[in-house]
């Protein structure tokens, strides 16, 4: 491969790890494969990426790889055990196959995952970069209402929140980003507070560049790495917050297969027919365990202060 200002012979793996760029773009593409290089090493990290990468599989691929309809009901199959011949997971109290809602309960995690992932932390990032730029009164009003959500446990905030809105899915989805942005905020505010009085900021500044601006193209940047880092290992809590909601029925309604509903369901029969809540118990715990070790992944390649 020949790149325009190299030598023909060099490979591409030598273009991005060369030490003079020649572009931005080229700049931006050897940091990304270094990163890369950096995070493979990691092997629990690896790990956490392969559950991750899977889940996503299964979610896409649901249709082709669920064996049953994961509504339909057949009371005279209620609760088959483990291994049962077309049941391998067995059936809840409805007759309904434990596998095909699991693998569809997939799409429903990855739902409230996503959503969540794209509020929070522009929220808790806008009000954070705002409040450490601005100072003064703009930042103790904004850096007190962080402090009022911070003051309530997560999920009992998100409780109030669905009782408000009513119960389902999208409002449970609201809900928990409107108790999950706070700690964006603080992580912003302390990032902007950092660099905010830096030379290459007044000299953005000296040109006439607007505050708006400021933020948006030279601050917001530098706090994403942080923000990236700190979206992953929340993605256990938020999982598991949207479960709780589901188990208390105030999120995902019936008969969608939502984890959590489905371990609600399952408790009545965990002395005797303990598959039932164990199954999407497991599934809960497998996926919160892959987001954490993606998650200390990339805060080793993403962390500044961390050693190289």
């Amino acid at each position: 491969m020949s790149v325009t200002g190299e030598t023909p012979q060099m490979s591409w793996r030598d273009w991005l790890l060369t030490d003079t760029p020649a572009s931005r773009r080229h700049a931006r593409a050897a940091s990304f494969y270094k990163g890369w290089l950096r995070f493979r090493t990691n092997s629990l990290a690896m790990v956490g990426l392969g559950i991750l990468v899977l889940l996503l599989l299964i979610a896409a691929f649901a249709p082709w790889l669920a064996p049953h309809d994961p509504i339909a009901q057949d009371l005279g199959k209620r609760l088959l055990p483990l291994g049962t011949p077309g049941h391998l997971l067995g059936t809840d109290s409805l007759g309904r196959d434990i596998l095909s809602r699991l693998i569809f309960g997939a799409r429903v995690t990855l739902y409230i995952v996503v959503l969540v992932a794209l509020v929070a932390p522009i929220v808790g990032l806008l009000m954070g970069t705002i409040a450490g730029y601005a100072g003064g009164w703009t930042d103790t009003v904004l850096m007190r209402i962080t402090d009022i959500f911070l003051a309530f446990p997560r999920l009992v905030l998100a409780l109030a929140f669905v009782a408000a809105l009513g119960a389902g899915i999208e409002n449970a989805v609201l809900a928990i980003s409107l108790t999950a942005w706070p700690p964006y905020a603080r992580i912003a505010r302390a990032e902007t507070l950092t660099i905010r009085n830096s030379d290459y900021i007044s000299a953005v500044r000296l040109q006439g560049a607007r505050p708006m601006r400021i933020i948006t193209r030279h601050i917001w940047p530098l706090c994403i790495s942080s923000l990236i880092v700190r979206v992953t290992l929340d993605m256990a809590g938020i999982i598991l917050a949207a479960a709780g909601l589901g188990f208390l029925g105030l999120g995902a309604q019936p008969p969608m297969p939502e984890w959590g509903a489905m371990i609600s369901d399952g408790r009545r029969f965990i002395l005797d027919h303990w598959w039932v809540a164990t199954m999407p118990g497991l599934a809960i715990f497998v996926v919160s365990l892959g987001f954490n070790l993606l998650g200390d992944g990339l805060r080793d390649v993403l962390d500044p202060k961390a050693e190289k």
